[in-house]
């Protein structure tokens, strides 16, 4: 596989778990304190979201992503465990041996 399409493969598999809004999904004090309102829209946001480009995604895996509701700026970050969370996956695109932590948090947590 080249470097390319191991991108696109953690892309893809970033993408589904987006579109997944609670599962392996962590929200911060933060945004919680905003309210059940604030934190669908947020969740829906997320899982919209496409304003990718090279100074958001740099390496093509589209893991990141920042936008605003409310005039209340917002991060997501998606993080490849191994199964156990005990550390970093071996291979991020390889579902097999990967577990996706997505966070959603202020900005100002971040």
């Amino acid at each position: 596989m080249t470097e390319q399409e191991h991108a696109q493969a953690i892309a893809k598999l970033n993408d589904q778990h987006r579109a997944l809004p609670g599962v392996g999904w962590v929200v911060t004090p933060g945004l919680r304190a905003m309210g059940e309102h604030t934190l669908v829209q947020a969740m829906a946001a997320v899982k919209a979201f496409s304003d990718f480009s090279e100074d958001n995604d740099p390496y093509g895996e589209r893991d990141f992503g920042a936008f605003e509701i409310d005039g209340q700026r917002m991060f997501w970050k998606i993080d490849y465990y191994d199964l156990n969370l005990a550390m970093a996956s071996p291979d991020a695109a390889d579902p097999a041996v990967t577990r996706r932590v997505l966070t959603l948090m202020l900005a100002e947590e971040y």
